[in-house]
């Protein structure tokens, strides 16, 4: 009998989070589903948040870190005239107001909310102060205090009036950024109070919802389509890391921690100092994250592939 191939569980998969499940569910449910392999995801979407969650697969775990900075979409509604503990539907009110803003005054606002601001993160967030999550300290009922801090805003666009209790948005943000904060804070800015109804992320850099997959639809998958069709390569995520070939014998010498000399076809000179790129073998596949240091390019992230 011929032995079917087994693809490589190192790579990336996009998962379309529903309602009412969290991050950290998702990812048990994908574990289950391709076995207990290491799994890790670049950034967290609340419960009540639904959109892409990306999942990183064995190895590519290691690049997290490089996929969290990029910059994220999210499409999410606004309910106006009342503030809420948590920011959105699951808190309880805190204040409220029979003021409606018009659209000439939502837009007049949206300037207010782009570029880097100072934004403080929602008291029921898993931000943590002396080691515990804020979110927890609030369900005891202790005092909490968060600092404002700078985020960046890229975007900020009024998609839609539903009614006049209710407006959608768009918004392109970077790491660090909360779409529950923008909600009340506009609510705040505005003079009618206001907390996130809805939250949709559309996008996280390169991972696009329409590349999503839906967990409905992976439970109904085999284990190998799921890893051939859809698991994305490591190096096709990092496309904006410029990427340097190597040899079978440089990529051992990396995977040693040694460092290597690189060809002269590869054009790195002293303009190229402490610059990061990503090795590759012959067959394509990620050795390590190396950096250029004095002629030589040196191993800060290896590849157990």
């Amino acid at each position: 009998m011929m032995k079917l191939e087994r693809f490589s569980p190192h790579g990336w998969l996009i998962i379309d989070k529903p309602l009412h499940m969290t991050s950290a569910r998702a990812v048990a449910l994908v574990k289950r589903k391709l076995g207990q392999i290491k799994i890790g995801h670049a950034g967290t979407l609340d419960p009540l948040a639904t959109g892409v969650l990306p999942l990183a697969l064995g190895e590519a775990t290691k690049t997290v870190s490089y996929v969290m900075t990029e910059k994220k979409r999210y499409r999410f509604e606004v309910t106006w005239g009342e503030e809420r503990t948590t920011d959105d539907t699951e808190g309880q009110v805190l204040v409220t107001s029979a003021q409606r803003p018009s659209k000439k005054e939502i837009l007049a606002v949206l300037s207010d909310f782009q570029g880097e601001i100072l934004q403080a993160p929602p008291l029921y967030s898993a931000l943590k102060i002396k080691g515990e999550r804020a979110c927890d300290l609030m369900r005891r009922h202790e005092n909490v205090s968060l600092m404002a801090r700078p985020v960046h805003i890229f975007s900020l666009e009024l998609k839609e009036i539903v009614s006049s209790d209710r407006a959608i948005f768009d918004v392109e943000c970077g790491k660090g950024t909360y779409v529950r904060a923008i909600a009340r804070d506009m609510g705040k800015k505005l003079g009618c109070y206001a907390y996130a109804s809805a939250i949709d992320r559309l996008s996280v850099g390169r991972f696009e919802k329409n590349q999503a997959l839906s967990l409905e639809k992976l439970a109904s998958l085999d284990e190998n389509v799921i890893l051939r069709k859809y698991v994305r390569k490591i190096p096709d995520v990092l496309d904006d890391i410029p990427a340097v070939r190597v040899s079978e014998m440089q990529a051992t010498r990396l995977r040693q921690g040694q460092g290597i000399i690189p060809e002269p076809l590869d054009g790195l000179g002293k303009e190229h100092q402490g610059h990061l790129f990503l090795s590759l073998d012959p067959s394509q596949k990620p050795v390590a994250f190396v950096r250029y240091h004095e002629n030589e390019l040196w191993p800060e992230r290896v590849f157990n592939i």
